[in-house]
């Protein structure tokens, strides 16, 4: 197996990595000349490299972007405020009846239901509204001589130059996100070379400009994914006033049955379908905000981005373009935290053994569930949600620093005794 390519130019990567300077005009032409020679030795058509590589434009907006990290988290509630909206929805609907034909063959050859397409489409690239102004290979080129993760995206030139040269789409046309996702269900080259298909017969596979191109990859890619015709993604429950928090988690899955014991209900009160499957219940905004089962189709939907929120987002927005009425219950906004608070938050956790992994600010599962656990001692619902009493009994916040939390929070269920 060949080293990645990240080891093939030591000076330039290694130094960019470890951050010694700014990636600058001279670096990037060096390292032009370097994915020149590597698109050869990768069997990429010699006139195609020589022609299309040293005519790259660095991109200085695709450094600042790759490099920022956001300063604060968001929360459920702002991140599904701004995505399932009444126009996507509304929209999604009108090209869901635009649309009929082809999104029922579509549905006929790859088992992924309309609503679940148009969901993807409308959160990438608002139905096609925008998918990206940046010249993809400039970008690609770009991140990979920045070098903070140049072996992944010299493959994705790499990649990308293959599409060109298989006639899918012209290199002045390859526009795309920052990060070189394209099109518009915005997938990576490599997601296009493996999972794009040819939808309108004409020959290419062209996800800028043919409909039936982009929405029956994305259908292909969910099928090779393992979606399950026939099943749904998951659904908003109830929960009885004593539930016990513990059990909520992706990492815990139980039949329907054992969900159906402890009383969990559909928001009109109705016991849960006999059904024989698994499920897992997610608390995104906490006790006091909607809560979800989801099944293997929500998994599924990870498996193209491996955020829960974005998931929620894509199977709620699937429902509200089916028909389906607003949740029962609104997400509950959270205190806005600064990513060195939520370092101090894991690194506490840490400490007093609650086990919250790498403090790297980011307040994923593994965080969650260590704080479910400090809450749980501390006699909190432990719901692993960071609402202001877990954040103050950790020390995160102060009593006069819990702002932009929306006001002050409900009172919190209490969990069973």
């Amino acid at each position: 197996m060949p080293r990645p390519f990240l080891f093939t130019i030591p000076a330039l990567l290694f130094g960019l990595v470890a951050g010694a300077h700014a990636l600058e005009q001279e670096d990037f032409q060096a390292c032009l000349g370097e994915l020149e020679q590597k698109a050869m030795e990768d069997g990429i058509d010699p006139e195609l490299a020589h022609q299309r590589i040293p005519a790259l434009t660095l991109q200085t907006r695709v450094v600042e972007l790759d490099r920022k990290q956001p300063e604060f988290t968001s929360s459920f509630a702002d991140y599904y405020g701004r995505r399932v909206t009444t126009q996507r929805i509304k929209q999604g609907r009108e090209l869901r009846r635009q649309h009929a034909d082809l999104l029922a063959k579509v549905e006929a050859e790859y088992g992924v239901p309309a609503a679940y397409l148009l969901s993807f489409w409308g959160l990438e690239t608002n139905y096609g509204g925008f998918y990206g102004n940046t010249p993809v290979l400039d970008a690609l080129a770009t991140l990979a001589c920045e070098g903070r993760r140049g072996a992944f995206f010299t493959a994705e030139l790499m990649n990308a130059l293959r599409i060109v040269e298989e006639g899918a789409i012209t290199v002045p046309q390859m526009e795309g996100s920052w990060a070189g996702a394209m099109g518009h269900v915005q997938f990576m080259p490599s997601t296009f070379l493996r999972y794009a298909v040819d939808g309108d017969g004409d020959g290419r596979r062209d996800l800028w400009h043919s409909l039936p191109d982009a929405l029956s990859s994305a259908a292909n890619f969910l099928n090779a994914l393992g979606w399950r015709a026939g099943e749904r993604w998951g659904r908003e429950v109830s929960l009885p006033e004593t539930f016990d928090y513990s059990s909520a988690g992706l990492g815990e899955s139980w039949p329907l049955s054992y969900w159906r014991e402890r009383n969990v209900r559909l928001p009109n009160g109705q016991p849960l379908p006999d059904a024989p499957m698994n499920a897992s219940l997610l608390l995104p905004s906490g006790a006091n905000g909607p809560a979800f089962l989801v099944y293997e189709n929500f998994r599924v939907i990870m498996g193209w981005n491996r955020s829960e929120a974005y998931a929620l987002a894509v199977g709620r927005l699937a429902d509200r373009i089916n028909g389906a009425g607003k949740l029962s219950r609104a997400p509950v906004p959270a205190p806005r935290l600064h990513r060195d608070q939520v370092k101090a938050l894991q690194a506490r956790l840490n400490a007093d053994g609650f086990q919250a992994g790498s403090e790297d600010g980011l307040l994923g599962p593994g965080t969650r569930a260590a704080l479910g656990r400090f809450q749980q001692r501390q006699g909190l619902p432990a719901d692993g949600f960071p609402d202001e009493a877990s954040l103050k009994a950790l020390g995160i916040l102060q009593e006069e620093a819990a702002a932009e939390s929306g006001g002050s929070p409900p009172q919190r269920r209490m969990p069973r005794e």
